[in-house]
């Protein structure tokens, strides 16, 4: 079955209060068009999941979308902190739940196989548990092996409504491929209810049968294709495009009052209709070709 629509329309798929995974790494493959839909939209009350909190999150945040957050902590990389999230944890407006990373990736990892809880040792004897345990009690819990009697730390698993993939290339069905790291991608979308799979490129399917193994996200997860290029700018997308720097920089400093926030996303969000004014606002495809990754270093 055919799924191609808007970036639009899939979003507004999305009901206010949905729980929403997303895809990226601090700056590298984010869903960035998506975020700044969802907030162009007034969708409120989310809560987001990734195992390391990105740029998308902090966006979503600072656009007043998101009632809660659940990752295992997270940057801009070398561009510094999470300004809206920092901000809305010191502020009690955004109700912040840090793990370590492999924990999300485990409560993911048991959404997907239909498990009950995942039993995990890291955070055995670690302060990260303590917090957790004051914090969350329902979302962690104790057990004992019924084979040795070793008592072992739980964690319940995470079930999103939606998980949202940025690929590198899918069909019209929703089959993807995503070249290099893929974090807890895959785990994330069969954990759960759908995904909205936004693809740099859709092909055919016979294209994609040509080369089955590297399908990663079958389309019997997907709920919409979205074709969408550059849709992680400015963040990065391994073999297709860069950071760009000086537009992460831009964020960056716009994020650090809460004024001069409403001023970025009242100009590249509010301001633009859609991705594709938002490119031609940060210089078309003469400055996107800057960006492209080289074939040979992929970056």
């Amino acid at each position: 079955m055919e799924k191609i629509t808007t970036l639009a329309e899939a979003v507004a798929s999305i009901p206010s209060g949905s729980h929403v995974a997303l895809p990226g790494f601090p700056i590298t493959r984010c869903a960035m068009a998506f975020a700044r839909e969802v907030i162009r939209q007034g969708i409120k009350g989310l809560t987001i999941s990734s195992c390391v909190g990105a740029m998308d999150g902090d966006m979503l945040v600072g656009g007043g979308a998101v009632e809660r957050m659940i990752y295992g902590g997270g940057s801009l990389d070398r561009f510094g902190r999470l300004n809206c999230v920092n901000r809305g944890i010191e502020e009690g407006t955004l109700q912040a739940e840090e793990y370590s990373s492999l924990s999300v990736a485990f409560r993911y990892l048991a959404g997907s196989l239909g498990m009950p809880f995942m039993p995990i040792k890291s955070l055995q004897g670690s302060d990260l548990i303590r917090q957790i345990e004051e914090r969350t009690g329902s979302d962690v819990a104790r057990i004992n092996d019924p084979f040795t009697g070793e008592n072992w730390l739980v964690l319940k698993p995470l079930l999103p409504d939606v998980s949202i993939q940025l690929v590198h290339t899918a069909d019209a069905e929703g089959n993807a491929w995503i070249m290099g790291p893929r974090w807890d991608n895959v785990e994330q979308a069969k954990a759960s209810k759908r995904t909205i799979v936004i693809a740099e490129r859709v092909v055919s399917t016979e294209t994609i049968r040509q080369q089955p193994e590297r399908t990663v996200i079958p389309g019997l997860l997907v709920s919409h294709v979205v074709e969408l290029p550059f849709s992680a700018h400015p963040t990065s997308v391994y073999r297709e495009y860069d950071y760009d720097a000086g537009e992460i920089e831009r964020y960056v400093k716009a994020t650090s009052t809460p004024e001069s926030l409403k001023a970025y996303l009242d100009e590249y969000v509010y301001g633009v209709k859609d991705h594709w004014e938002y490119l031609q606002k940060i210089g078309g495809m003469k400055h996107l070709n800057t960006l492209k990754a080289d074939p040979i270093l992929g970056y």
